[in-house]
């Protein structure tokens, strides 16, 4: 059993992709956590999907897929802003409307026959081509992004334990949403190049929910969520190297059973407390 685990790690690709998840399970586990708390997930989701066409649109003018990412974030935060305005429109329906509108706008795009071969590394990922630019870009994300959540724990923990009477308690609720949705945001941005644009909320979302099922202490829960991505990730190269499945999906998959497990465990245990933010 151990060997099949270590065997795959001889290889250098496949140890820089070990390392580009360990830096994207600390970063997604600890803001997932927040994601979670504050009822994001399809926001995150949204912003995912809403960068596709700037992703593609790099691809074929050659420019950074970075640079394409944070320009197709901005058109739908603008997309979304000015849909939300229509007043026969809620803000949910626009934002379903913008994100499907622009991931279909972004696949048609891949089809063109300009497209260069590969495009469907955008939409899934390809984490075993990791290189170590994308380490140190990854690295300087899991940094920023702790350090941001460590400066607005507070903030953090007033709005969302009682966001109507936030602000007595000193808490800003305009701040702590942007801030979140920012961190988001660029996490989304560097995560999409290693876990595509169909897989990056996989790492975002799903240990911080298994972590909600096992603890209900804020600080712990981003522990065990980093812990379990990190877990995950190497259970998932692992089966990628050995069934020959893409590694990405091969990841997420296992986030997905580790999800399950934790739900068993929760049905064994019995009800988790609410979490109680600290």
């Amino acid at each position: 059993m151990i060997e099949l685990l270590t065997d795959p790690f001889g290889e250098e690709a496949v140890r820089l992709a070990m390392a580009e998840i360990a830096l994207l399970g600390v970063t997604g586990g600890a803001l997932g956590c927040w994601i979670i708390f504050y009822g994001l997930s399809y926001s995150a989701e949204s912003l995912a999907h809403g960068l596709f066409p700037g992703l593609v649109a790099a691809a074929l003018l050659g420019l950074p897929l970075l640079a394409g990412g944070a320009a197709g974030l901005l058109v739908a935060a603008l997309a979304v802003a000015v849909a939300a305005r229509a007043p026969a429109v809620g803000r949910d329906t626009a934002v379903a409307v913008v994100v499907t509108s622009l991931l279909g706008l972004g696949v048609l795009l891949a089809l063109s026959a300009a497209s260069p071969p590969g495009l469907q590394e955008l939409l899934f990922g390809d984490i075993l081509g990791v290189t170590r630019t994308d380490l140190a870009i990854a690295a300087g994300l899991a940094v920023g992004v702790l350090a941001a959540l460590r400066l607005l724990h507070g903030q953090l923990l007033v709005v969302g334990f009682d966001r109507g009477s936030a602000r007595s308690l000193g808490g800003r609720p305009l701040l702590a949403d942007a801030a979140l949705l920012v961190l988001i945001a660029l996490a989304v941005l560097v995560a999409v190049q290693g876990m595509g644009n169909l897989l990056v909320v996989a790492v975002l979302v799903a240990p911080a929910a298994t972590a909600r099922l096992l603890t209900h202490r804020m600080v712990p829960m981003m522990i065990v969520a980093a812990a379990i991505a990190v877990l995950c990730g190497a259970v998932g190269l692992a089966v990628s190297y050995h069934a020959s499945t893409a590694a990405g999906a091969s990841i997420a998959g296992v986030m997905v059973l580790a999800h399950l497990a934790g739900l068993g465990f929760r049905r064994v245990r019995g009800p988790a407390a609410a979490a109680v933010p600290r």
